[in-house]
């Protein structure tokens, strides 16, 4: 097992200040005073932000890191910029996530385990596929996101099963697998949806693997950041990716299909239930 330290997490912000504030401080909980954090501003329109992530500047540890676009670029450009902006291990994090104790802790211990490992996925109560309780379902936020993470860790040693692509949602990348396949394709991709699915493919074409951390959990509120802009699935979007990787669909659908994480999941539904935790 490699040693790496912990991963950077980038977190790229448009608009949605209170669930930008609300993930902030889900970071500052769960983190020290050696995590670091970019928060990058891809120029919000809502005044809100700004001042939100002013006031943070002012109180956050010094490991924090706050820069902004001088003009919107869109997710995958913003994402670039936190990659290029460090040179180890990355967690994009979007804005509308709520994190838990030892989250980071577990997606690092799940990147250094292999090294052919690219992108790990944590578990998340919206996260396609890999939500829980429900497989490919949006599931109500639980009412103790921490106290949910903590019965997934007693749910027996971490498997680290393959997936065919990571969510983007809570994408921890490797620094080997950035050196190796590159950041995520702008110039295809523009603003944004399939770059994460388009970088999990390239790192699977080259040996790599895409993961679930199953030991680690992430809320997911879903569509509150980058969503006013109309960045959702469409036809366009999903024939670009398709165009590169014309065997993408079916991989995942095969998934889906078969279901493979359903033991896993079972394993960890039945810790949360012994522990007497509620998943909403």
């Amino acid at each position: 097992m490699r040693v790496n330290p912990e991963p950077t997490v980038v977190v790229p912000v448009f608009n949605a200040p209170d669930e930008t504030a609300r993930c902030l401080e889900s970071l500052l909980a769960h983190g020290d005073a050696s995590t670091r954090v970019i928060v990058i501003d891809d120029a919000s329109t809502d005044n809100r932000v700004p001042e939100l992530l002013a006031a943070w500047r002012r109180q956050a540890p010094a490991s924090w890191r706050f820069e902004a676009n001088r003009e919107n670029l869109g997710f995958v450009a913003t994402a670039n910029r936190g990659m290029r902006a460090t040179s180890g291990d990355v967690v994009l994090l979007n804005s509308d996530t709520v994190t838990t104790p030892g989250w980071l802790q577990g997606l690092a211990r799940c990147l250094a385990s292999d090294p052919a490992i690219a992108t790990a996925t944590p578990w998340t109560n919206n996260g396609e596929i890999a939500s829980m309780p429900g497989f490919c379902q949006v599931n109500p936020v639980p009412d103790d996101p921490a106290a949910v993470a903590e019965a997934i860790r007693q749910a027996g040693a971490p498997l680290y099963p393959d997936l065919p692509t990571a969510v983007g949602f809570c994408m921890a990348i490797a620094r080997e697998a950035i050196e190796q396949v590159g950041v995520f394709e702008e110039a295809v991709f523009g603003r944004g949806y399939g770059e994460e699915n388009d970088f999990s493919m390239r790192a699977q074409q080259a040996g790599l693997r895409n993961v679930l951390c199953d030991d680690s959990y992430v809320v997911h509120l879903g569509g509150r950041s980058f969503g006013p802009l109309g960045l959702e699935p469409n036809e366009e979007s999903m024939q670009r990716l398709l165009g590169r990787h014309p065997g993408y669909l079916e991989q995942v659908m095969k998934f889906i299909r078969e279901d493979p994480l359903a033991d896993r999941r079972r394993a960890v539904l039945a810790a949360i239930e012994r522990a007497g935790v509620r998943l909403g």
